[in-house]
This record gives structure tokens, sequence and C-alpha cells, in this order.
């Protein structure tokens, strides 16, 4: 399975929405970081489910252990495990569709895959996975940081038709707005290992990700290259060029409708911390891919 995301700084998710826990492992975190536990309280909140009207009436408090990795507040530069514990499990919830298929959902293709599936919520299929993934950016966010770079994002949605939908028993789609500003020119690889593409990769690997468009977008199919240009600046055949990045995500509408159980009415506002995790994952591991880019750049590395 594909829980493993990065080359040099690797992140390995685990855990089902209703297990006992959730969690992730990050290997190839430079050593004489400083972490510790409260480090990942604020992006934990931005995705607990509960925390406004329109998220999962889930009550969970996301609280992050650290398990290995880390000793007197620095990182060793093992492999450092985050723990967080499933403390508002509701199985019971989900009894009913044990032999469903909910539209919208991976229920079937899961049991297409495998012969056997977590009902529970959606097990690895659940939104709830992407809380690991949140966790393992801080360290990402603190790298960064480190660096200069910073990563903001904004969520976007109609309040008037989220009522409206809400009336209905229903759902609305939403987007996110990233933008990453500080990283220098330089910043990633050739051909395959663009990073535009990286970036895509990752946040189209967060569920209800529909589409990714990086800069100026669809908009560029509209535009003459005279004034495509001079505007639209950030990445160049797939390298940083020192400017201003802009992601813009699409998020479907939370397909968990007229079902039992407790959902978002919308993704984006949950979503946005997720996609900045993403973000600054793909950041971190092209990073320091490109310490190699030279012999320049390694000798002055040795």
């Amino acid at each position: 399975m594909g829980n493993t995301f990065g080359t040099l700084f690797r992140v390995t998710t685990f855990g089902e929405s209703h297990g006992e826990a959730i969690g992730a492992v990050v290997d190839g975190c430079p050593a004489r970081l400083v972490l510790c536990e409260a480090d990942f309280l604020a992006d934990m909140e931005r995705r607990r489910p509960g925390f406004n009207d329109l998220s999962s009436k889930r009550h969970e408090e996301d609280k992050v252990r650290i398990i290995s990795g880390v000793f007197e507040g620095l990182t060793l530069g093992t492999p450092i495990m985050l723990l967080i514990e499933n403390t508002d499990q509701r199985p019971e919830d989900y009894a009913d569709l044990k032999d469903i298929y909910r539209a919208g959902h991976g229920d079937y293709t899961y049991m297409a895959k495998y012969g056997h599936r977590d009902y529970r919520g959606g097990g690895r299929a659940s939104g709830r996975e992407t809380a690991a993934r949140v966790a393992a950016a801080v360290i990402a966010k603190k790298i960064l940081t480190e660096l200069g770079i910073k990563i903001t994002s904004e969520a976007f949605f109609c309040k008037e038709e989220l009522k409206k939908a809400a009336a209905d028993n229903d759902s609305i789609g939403s987007s996110v707005v990233c933008c990453i500003n500080g990283l220098k020119a330089g910043i990633g690889q050739p051909v395959f290992d663009k990073l535009d593409a990286l970036f895509a990769h990752g946040i189209m690997s967060i569920g209800g990700v529909r589409a990714v468009e990086i800069g100026m977008g669809k908009k560029v199919a509209d535009m003459r290259a005279s004034a495509h240009n001079l505007r639209d600046k950030g990445i160049l055949a797939g390298i940083s060029d020192g400017n201003e990045i802009t992601i813009t995500a699409s998020l479907k509408a939370p397909p968990s409708i007229n079902l039992k159980g407790r959902h978002d009415s919308v993704l984006a506002l949950r979503a946005a911390v997720a996609i900045e995790a993403m973000t600054a994952l793909v950041l971190v591991d092209s990073i320091f891919a490109s310490f190699s880019d030279s012999m320049e750049k390694i000798k002055k590395l040795y």
C-alpha cells in the first residue's frame, strides 16, 4: 500500500478511523531540531473534528505523543514516531453499513482491491488519516521556519449555499488557496520530479481533493503568452524561481449525506491545514534533494 510519502524526508502514516490510534513515523529529520509535544497543538486544533458548527461532531482531543526520536527536547536524527489516540470511537454508528457501499466513498473500491474492508468510518480511507499527516508536517514546518519559508492558506466556500444545502441534509464543495513565501530559486528536479508535479501528487492524495492548480492554473488556457509570461510566476520548468508560489485545491462536497454518523458539511475549513501539511512535506523533501545538485553544494556541505 502507498502509506509512505517522500524520499529523503519520509512520512509513513498508520491506523484506522475507529481503531485504537492513528499516527506517523517521520524518517530523515535532521538531528538537533527543537521539538516538543506542545509544538503540535496549534495545527492539530485547526484540523480537529468538532471545532466548529460545520465540522464533524466527533470530539477528539488529537493530542500528539512523541514515542521516539526526540531526547531532551531535540531530535536525534533517528525515526520519530508520533501517536494520536482515538478517544471518541463509535464503530457502532457504522454497523448498518457493513454490507452497504456508500455512494461517493471508497467502500466498493477497497473491497474490490482487498476482498476485505474496515467499514467503521472508512478505515484508512477516512479523512481522519490526515491528522497523522498534519502531525508529521509540524516537523517539516519547523524545518522550513528555520530556513525562512512560510506557508499560509485560506478556505473558500459560499456560506449561503451551505445553509441551503444543510436545510436539504446536503453538503457543498469548496476550495483552499495555499501560498508559499521565502522559498529561494533552484528548488525542484527536472522532468518527472518537478516541484509542481510533486505538489499535485501530495495534495491530490488527500481525500476529497479533485483538482490542483499551480499559479494561474486553468486560467492559462485562455491567455496569450505575452500576458502569461509576465504574470504566472513561482515555478518555471518545475524549479522554484524565488517568487511566491500559489496553489489552489478544489474539494468535492463531503459525500456522507443522509447517513448515520458524524460528518463535515464542507471540507475546506479542516482540509486547509492538511493541504499546508502536504505542501510542507514536498518542500522539505525537495530542499533536501537539492543538496546534491552540484559538486559545489556537495563540497560545501561536506
